[in-house]
């Protein structure tokens, strides 16, 4: 019996990525959208699902356990951008960022692990980011939210290590994705005291974003996480320099690393 994988935010960008190739390779594949009935170019069977509405998130669970009896691999790939000097962006705007980045994967967690227990297996994946393993400027709410799963899982790891149910963390770095159309952007404010420079950097993310890798690589490292027996904690997945920058977080001094980051966005 092919595995059962359940995918959040599985209707496009990376998400949609990921459910069409482990179709193509057998697998029986849900994903998930807030308005399912607006995507009809995806091969995958779509369950309404709004990662910050609990109801929502156990009525998408409970379709697929009627529909297949079983959900082998959650994939926690639903996520929201978000850009913007700490200062200005409204405090909703980082709530609801929060939301989606990290109380939404743990509220998903949480109602599919007594559905694995009872399996006695299950593997849950949680994408985050690369972003989340540093304070990057101007986007400090999105790697604050990235980098809490990262450790989440670390801890949620030791918990249920005695249920046979395996998790870890895939942090990709920039992909072409469309992930900057739907990314809360804080205006550019004519006046502020960060005008200039939060310009310059907001410019510099779309342009990675844009140039980003395939994001058939994430799915490639998806699939061979799901064929591995004893999954690592963290994967990373992107362009050498982007995923060398977490070596070198480790290893410079704070200081020094902070002034390659300005200079990278020429700040």
């Amino acid at each position: 019996m092919s595995k059962v994988v359940l995918i959040t935010g599985g209707s496009s960008g990376i998400g949609k990525s990921i459910g069409e190739f482990l179709l193509d390779k057998g697998y029986q594949v849900y994903g998930t959208s807030r308005n399912p009935d607006r995507y009809t170019d995806t091969k995958i069977k779509l369950v309404q699902l709004d990662v910050s509405e609990v109801v929502t998130i156990k009525s998408a669970i409970a379709k697929v356990i009627s529909d297949v009896g079983r959900i082998d691999v959650l994939i926690n790939n639903a996520g929201a951008g978000i850009t913007g000097p700490i200062e200005e962006i409204p405090e909703e705007e980082i709530q609801r960022n929060f939301d989606t980045n990290l109380f939404g994967p743990i509220n998903v967690i949480k109602a599919v692990l007594p559905h694995m227990r009872n399996q006695n297996a299950g593997l849950i994946i949680n994408v985050t980011s690369i972003a989340g393993y540093m304070g990057l400027p101007y986007r400090g709410i999105y790697s604050a939210s990235k980098g809490a799963l990262e450790l989440i899982t670390e801890a949620f790891r030791m918990e249920i290590k005695d249920f046979n149910i395996h998790m870890t963390n895939i942090a990709p770095g920039d992909f072409a994705t469309n992930i900057a159309a739907g990314r809360y952007h804080a205006p550019v404010v004519s006046g502020s005291p960060y005008e200039a420079s939060y310009g310059g950097v907001l410019k510099t993310i779309d342009e990675h974003v844009d140039s980003g890798d395939d994001p058939i690589l994430v799915s490639k490292m998806i699939f061979k996480i799901i064929n591995t027996p004893n999954p690592k904690i963290h994967y990373k997945v992107g362009a050498f320099m982007q995923k060398f920058s977490i070596v070198l977080k480790r290893i410079l001094p704070d200081k020094l690393y902070e002034k390659l980051l300005l200079n990278h966005y020429d700040l």
